[in-house]
C-alpha cells in the first residue's frame, strides 16, 4: 500500500515533472512473473527514476547499513527504503553478502521485478564497467529472464533552489535474456562469467557507453592510472569468449 501510494502519488509525478524522463521497451518488461532488470549506474537518481516511471513494482536492493540507523534521520531513512520496496543487501563479501544474495532473491520467488546494478557501484566517469556475476547467480538460481537496462543522461545536475535535475533523462529497455539452458550451474565460473558478459554487452549495446574491462570498484579505490584504464577500453564485454556447452543429460538422468 505504502509503495503504491509513495509511486502514483508522489515520485512518479514529481520525476515526470522535473527531469521529463522518456521510455523506451517497457512492452519488453512481462506483465507478470519474475525478472531481474539489470541496469547500468550512472546517477544516484536511477534508483528513482527506473521503478517511478515502469508500471510494475519493482524493488531495489539497497546497502544494509542504511537500514540499521539508531538516531532519528537513521530511522526515517530505513522506514522511507522499506516503504518504497528496498531490500537490504549486505555488501562486505564472503558468506555474509552470499547470505544477502540469497535473501534478495526471494523477491523474484515472490513473481517481482527485482532490479540490480551488475558494476555493483556507480560508474565513476559515465563509462560501464565490469560486472560482477550476481546477477547471474541469482538468472541461475531463479530462474527469471534478465532483462538489460541503459539509463541515459541521468546524471544530476544543480537546478534553482539546490533542486537536483537531469538534463532530457531517459531509460531503454532491451528484450529479455533467457538462460534457463543453464540452469542448476551457479557454481560453474565459465558459465557465470558468460551470461555476465552477455548481460553487460546488452546494456552497452543499448546505452552506448565505453566500455572498461575492469571492476568499477577497483577503479574507485585509485587501483588504475588513467594510461592503464585506456589499456583496458574493449568494443565490447567477454571478447574472445566462447558459449560454454550445453550440458545433455545422460539415459540414467533422463529415467
Amino acid at each position: 500500500m505504502a509503495y503504491s501510494l509513495f509511486k502514483r502519488l508522489l515520485f512518479r509525478p514529481a520525476i515526470a515533472g522535473l527531469w521529463r524522463p522518456w521510455v523506451e521497451g517497457e512492452e519488453n518488461v512481462p506483465a507478470v512473473g519474475p525478472a531481474l532488470m539489470a541496469s547500468n549506474h550512472i546517477s544516484a537518481g536511477d534508483t528513482v527514476m527506473l521503478p517511478a516511471m515502469i508500471r510494475r513494482r519493482m524493488v531495489f536492493p539497497a546497502k544494509s547499513e542504511a537500514f540499521h540507523g539508531k538516531d532519528i534521520k537513521s530511522r526515517v531513512v530505513a522506514w522511507f527504503l522499506k516503504a518504497v520496496g528496498m531490500h537490504p543487501m549486505d555488501r562486505s563479501g564472503g558468506r555474509a553478502s552470499a547470505e544477502s544474495l540469497a535473501e534478495v532473491s526471494e523477491v523474484l520467488g515472490q513473481g517481482d521485478l527485482l532490479g540490480i546494478y551488475p558494476e555493483g557501484t556507480r560508474s565513476p566517469d559515465g563509462r560501464l564497467y565490469k560486472g560482477k556475476t550476481g546477477v547471474a547467480r541469482l538468472a541461475l538460481a531463479s530462474g527469471a529472464p534478465v532483462i538489460p537496462v541503459a539509463m541515459i543522461n541521468s546524471q544530476l545536475v544543480k537546478g534553482p533552489f539546490g533542486i537536483p535535475l537531469m538534463r532530457k533523462p531517459g531509460i531503454r529497455i532491451g528484450r529479455p535474456l533467457d538462460f534457463s539452458e543453464y540452469r542448476g550451474r551457479d557454481n560453474d565460473r565459465e558459465v557465470l562469467r558468460w551470461i555476465t558478459d552477455r548481460v553487460m554487452a546488452a546494456i552497452v549495446e543499448l546505452s552506448g557507453q565505453e566500455y572498461v574491462d575492469v571492476y568499477g570498484t577497483s577503479v574507485k579505490s585509485g587501483n588504475f592510472t588513467p594510461e592503464q584504464l585506456a589499456a583496458k577500453v574493449q568494443a565490447r564485454p567477454g571478447i574472445g569468449a566462447r558459449k560454454p556447452p550445453i550440458e545433455v543429460p545422460g539415459p540414467a538422468s533422463q529415467g
